[in-house]
Formats: C-alpha cells, structure tokens, sequence
C-alpha cells in the first residue's frame, strides 16, 4: 500500500504547478507563430508586387525578429510580475516603425495587436489597459488609412470615413486579444494562488497542531508538577520535627512524578510512531531527489505495529546513511517473513528480514556510527539484530532480522516464505 507524504504532496504540487507554467508560455509562443508569419507573408507580397525594395524587406526581417525577441520577454517577465519598463518601450518602437509597412501591405494589421498581447501581460489596471488599446487603434488606424489612400487610389470613400471605422476596428480587435490573453494570465494567477493557499494551509495545520499539543502538556503536567511542588516544599518543611511524614511526602512526589512521566509518554507516543507505509514513501522521495535510484520490494502482510515502526525507523536510518555517508546511484530495500527464528525458537516466532543495499561505498566505510547502535538497541529490544558492512565491491548492506511475536506465526495468516532459511547473518 502506498501512502503519500508531506514531501510527496508538496513535490507533486510543484510539479503540477511548473507544468501549467510551462504550458501557458508554451501557449503564448504558439500565439505568436500567428503573428510572425502573416508578416513574412507581408513582406513577401509587398516585395513581389514592388511596393518594398530589397532592403525595406531585410529591414523588415530584422525587425520582425527584434520584435519576436521583445516578445518572449515580454510574455516571461509578465508571467513572473516584473515586466521591464524598458523592454515595454523598445518593444514598443519596434512595433510601431513595423507597423508603418501597412503602407505596403494589409498584413502588417497583426503587428501591432501582436505587441498589445505581450504588453497586457503585465501588472496594470484597466485603465491603462483602455488606454493602450485606444492609443493602438488611433495610430494603426492614421497608418492604415494613408496606406487605404496608397494602395486602393480608385477607392471613392473619404478619408475621414475610413480612419474612425479603422480605428475602431483595431481598437476592437486589441480590445478582443487584451481580454483573451488577460484571462489566460487570471488562470496562471490562480494556480499560483492555488499554491501558495495549500503551502499557508500547510503551515497553519502544523501551528495548530503545536498548540494542541502544547495546550494538552500544560493539562497533563500542571498539576502534577504543582502537587509535586507543593509535596516537596512540605517534606522540606516537615524532615527535622516528622521524618516519617516527610517521607510519606517524597513518596507522594515520587508517584506524582512516575504518573506524569506515564501521562507524558502516553501523550506524545502518537508523535514518536514512524509508520512503516509513510516512511517508504518518504525514502523513496529523498532518495530520488538526491539522485539515487530506489527500489523497493512488496511490503509483508499483517505484520505487527511494533515491528512495523522498528522497520521505519531502521529504514530511516539507512536512507540518512546513504546520502551522507555514500555515493550511491542505486539502493535497493526488501522485506520478507522468513520460515524460522531468528534466536533460536520460543519465546520468538518467524522473523521479518529488511535489507539496504547501495552501491556507493565510500573508501573503506565501516558501519559504526550513534545510529545504528541506537537502532541496534531499538531491534535488540524486539529479540532481532543488526548487521551492516560491504558487500561485494562497492556495495554496501544494512540488514535487520526481527522475529515476530508467537501470535503472528505461520499460522496466522500474512506473508510467508515457508521452508525458506534465514538469509545469511554478515554480509559477504
């Protein structure tokens, strides 16, 4: 059974996230394969039908390839929120001398929407957005009524006809492209809201957590530390004229103390437990974010809590010694329930095996350390062992055998590799 943890939700959250961020700017360059190449046609028309030399057109390339660049800026900087001052005006310049090649062909009516796309991608309130697209439309309208006049002389409609419907047909159309690309922008803003809410939530769950838990220690010892004050300032007072009562006190003190250190072992018991499934998981992610390939074999059925946690935790170890203490590329965990004792017989049943392999031994590593003598002590207590040390080359193996209490024997059901021996004790 898998069991997603904190770290696996947070890298999947990340991940989703840089995706959508990749998808909308990806979706913004596709955009301007729209823009870029009815103007290549442009320029193609205008150079077949005279209106534009050969250097006017080189000129145009240039510009258009300027222009595309200003643009993937534009686009990057506007979905971070820190548009350039500077590269909205440049930008700018650019768009507005290209779009003078409406004097030579109609095509060149994308240039300018091509450059409000971009822009309206950063931070600015509606006002500055009305007045962009106005200001848009009232120069693309003034260029492309001169080049109405130029191109089309037959044409008997007046000027001051033409240059309103033009303005208002490219405001409208600037107007239409600022609203698409505004709300494809909202979406990007909303995952990252979407984000940062989980991360706050996150946040927020652990602080009240801390005050539960710090509100329910103030409970459990309150008033067992006042008593035990209390009784002790009593004995004190009492040792010289009543021995005897004063002892009866220090006994008191002493159960006080006895019963909050039960209560406080009790209440914090829950925050100590290392869950098997979890702490896998957790491995698995650490590891693989530190470069280290990891597998992992099928986990055994029905076995025990306590065995369960002393596996957390011994696997926990292993995975901390892996990363400071290796250079590995590739650990291995398995676990099996093997027919057996690992003592010899009663009072312990079969013992559940987990083995660490990695291949990165570093020099001549040994397996002496504060952690595996603290978890050899955890184990010791469950009547297993602990053996670690190199294994072949460069391989390196964390291996705890843990007999499972009598109830849990091959009788009762769970994982079994019956009539199978022990895996050898020392690693070769």
């Amino acid at each position: 059974m898998a069991v997603a943890t904190t770290a696996d939700i947070e890298e999947q959250a990340a991940r989703k996230l840089e995706r959508y961020r990749r998808v909308t700017y990806r979706s913004f360059m596709f955009a301007a394969a729209g823009f870029v190449l009815p103007s290549l046609y442009g320029l193609e028309d205008a150079y077949t039908s005279g209106d534009a030399g050969a250097l006017l057109i080189a000129a145009g390339v240039a510009g258009l390839c300027v222009l595309a660049w200003c643009y993937t800026r534009l686009v990057r900087e506007g979905l971070e929120g820190n548009v350039s001052g500077r590269n909205v005006v440049g930008s700018g310049v650019v768009a507005a001398a290209l779009s003078l090649m409406l004097l030579t062909s109609p095509w060149f009516s994308v240039i300018p929407v091509f450059w409000v796309s971009a822009v309206v991608l950063s931070p600015m309130g509606r006002g500055r957005i009305v007045a962009l697209c106005a200001g848009t439309g009232a120069y693309c309208g003034a260029v492309a009524t001169l080049g109405v006049e130029r191109l089309y002389p037959d044409s008997d409609a007046p000027w001051y006809v033409i240059f309103p419907v033009l303005v208002a047909l490219y405001t409208a159309i600037s107007g239409f492209v600022v609203f698409v690309n505004r709300y494809q922008r909202r979406m990007w803003e909303l995952h990252q809201e979407a984000y940062a809410a989980r991360d706050a939530l996150a946040r927020l769950a652990v602080t009240e957590e801390r005050l539960r838990f710090s509100r329910d220690l103030h409970d459990l010892l309150g008033h067992s530390l006042s008593l035990i004050a209390v009784k002790s300032e009593l004995a004190k007072r009492t040792v010289r004229d009543d021995p005897d009562r004063a002892g009866a006190e220090m006994a008191d003190v002493q159960r006080a103390a006895r019963e909050a250190l039960r209560e406080v072992r009790a209440a914090v018991r829950g925050y100590r437990a290392v869950e098997l499934d979890a702490e896998l998981a957790g491995v698995r992610a650490v590891l693989e974010a530190a470069g280290v390939r990891c597998e992992i074999g099928r986990l055994p059925d029905g076995l025990p809590p306590e065995v369960r946690s002393v596996l957390a935790w011994v696997i926990r170890e292993g995975a901390t010694n892996v990363i400071k203490h290796s250079e590995a590329r590739n650990c291995a965990i398995s676990l099996g329930v093997y027919g057996g004792s690992a003592r010899g017989g009663a009072p312990y049943g079969d013992p559940v095996v987990l083995e660490m392999r990695n291949d990165g031994v570093r020099g001549a590593e040994t397996a002496e350390g504060s952690g595996l003598t603290g978890l050899a002590e955890r184990v010791a207590v469950l009547g297993g062992e602990i053996t670690a040390g190199r294994h072949g080359r460069d391989g390196f193996l964390l291996r705890a055998a843990v007999p499972l209490p009598p109830a849990h024997g091959p009788d009762e059901g769970g994982t079994r590799e019956s009539g199978q021996a022990l895996p050898a004790g020392r690693p070769a």
